[in-house]
C-alpha cells in the first residue's frame, strides 16, 4: 500500500502549501497544527522533509509580506 500512501502523503502537503499561501498562518507550526485540526492525521509524516518544511516556511513568509 505505498502508493496509497505517497498520495495521502502529497494531499496533505498540498493542503499545507494551500493553507501557507493563504496568509493566514506565520510558521510551519501553525500550518502543522491547522492539518492535525482539519484531520489529517499523517501531518507529521507529511511536512517531515527539509524540503517541505522550507517550501512552507517560504511560502507563509511570502503570504504575509502582501
Amino acid at each position: 500500500m505505498i502508493h496509497g500512501d505517497d498520495r495521502s502523503l502529497q494531499a496533505a502537503r498540498a493542503r499545507a502549501y494551500a493553507l501557507a499561501e493563504s496568509g493566514r498562518y506565520d510558521n510551519l507550526h501553525s500550518v502543522q497544527q491547522a492539518l492535525i485540526s482539519e484531520g489529517w492525521s499523517n501531518a507529521g509524516r507529511a511536512l517531515d522533509s527539509d524540503y517541505a518544511r522550507k517550501a512552507i516556511g517560504e511560502r507563509c513568509r511570502a503570504a504575509q509580506a502582501h
